[in-house]
């Protein structure tokens, strides 16, 4: 799994498969982590109960966990669940020559997130809507729980893998649009590095906000990359930076503003914390570099809380 290419990645059958991949090895770790109560609880399984007839216990899982659990066969849909995905330039930093799921771009990132979560909606049976949207909606589609619309949906992260968006973003905007299309009672999850070409931050919130009508709940997860963005642990030599959506540029020495710049990337995410405290929205930061355990995680917090 590690010597996965880009060209592997965006191929729509690999991200079908990588999305399992992802998803088995996480309900495996559940099942060895602090977090075990929550993985008996997919609609995919239950504990097998001594005396009941072993025809349905997965044998598989059994191999994997050295724990009985038994199929089940359930066909309600438990949920609405609708991924919002920013697909703007920056989304698309950083770029990579030789990706694998160790080394990927934010919205490399972001596209196997959502192709996993949709894995567990599936098993979860709820019901999975997407919107990717840049300067405006690129990409809607309601949440449906068939077997077709979540082919369809992955057809279209996998378009959306090899488009390399070079769109600003107009995150305001489209998350209004977005919220007037949204089922009633959805639990909604929002990808976006937060970075806008407006930086009115009030119409950013209200735009949240409008994302809780009609009894949502709103998971933003702010998807950035901690070793570059965050720690900006670049070269010890002259660096060109250039931003992706406006163009402008800036030539320095990292190590000359990275004191400055730590105090004020800690208070930049301090207060979109506390902004989204404010809005009662779920903020999860999400460093593209240490995995997809801390999106499935978050899934399945809301998922107890809002049902």
């Amino acid at each position: 799994m590690e010597n996965l290419t880009v060209k592997h990645i965006s191929e729509l059958n690999n991200l079908e498969l990588l999305a399992n991949q992802v998803v088995e090895g996480f309900i495996t770790g559940m099942h060895k982590s602090p977090f075990h109560g929550f993985s008996v609880e997919f609609a995919e399984h239950r504990l097998y109960n001594k005396g009941e007839s072993t025809k349905d216990i997965d044998w598989k899982l059994f191999a994997k966990t050295k724990k009985l659990f038994v199929k089940r066969y359930e066909e309600e849909t438990n949920l609405r669940c609708h991924l919002i995905i920013d697909n703007s330039a920056s989304m698309n930093y950083p770029l990579i020559d030789n990706v694998t799921l160790e080394n990927l771009s934010k919205i490399g990132f972001s596209a196997i997130a959502s192709a996993a979560l949709m894995e567990i909606f599936k098993r979860q049976r709820d019901a999975v809507g997407v919107s990717i949207y840049t300067d405006e909606i690129d990409y809607f589609a309601p949440a449906k729980g068939s077997d077709r619309h979540r082919r369809m949906i992955l057809a279209q992260l996998d378009k959306m893998l090899k488009s390399n968006s070079k769109a600003t973003t107009n995150t305001y905007k489209a998350l209004h649009e977005i919220s007037e299309k949204i089922h009633k009672r959805s639990l909604i999850f929002l990808f976006t590095d937060m970075f806008q070409i407006s930086k009115n931050e009030i119409e950013l919130f209200e735009a949240l906000r409008h994302l809780k009508y009609n009894k949502h709940e709103v998971v933003l997860f702010h998807t950035f990359d901690g070793k570059l963005e965050y720690d900006l642990n670049f070269e010890d030599t002259p660096q060109k930076f250039v931003d992706v959506e406006s163009g402008d540029q800036i030539n320095l020495y990292t190590d000359t503003v990275k004191e400055k710049y730590k105090i004020e990337i800690e208070k930049y995410f301090n207060d979109l914390k506390l902004k989204c405290m404010q809005y009662k929205i779920d903020y999860v930061p999400v460093d593209i570099r240490k995995g997809f355990q801390q999106v499935l995680i978050s899934y399945l917090i809301s998922r107890k809380k809002f049902l």
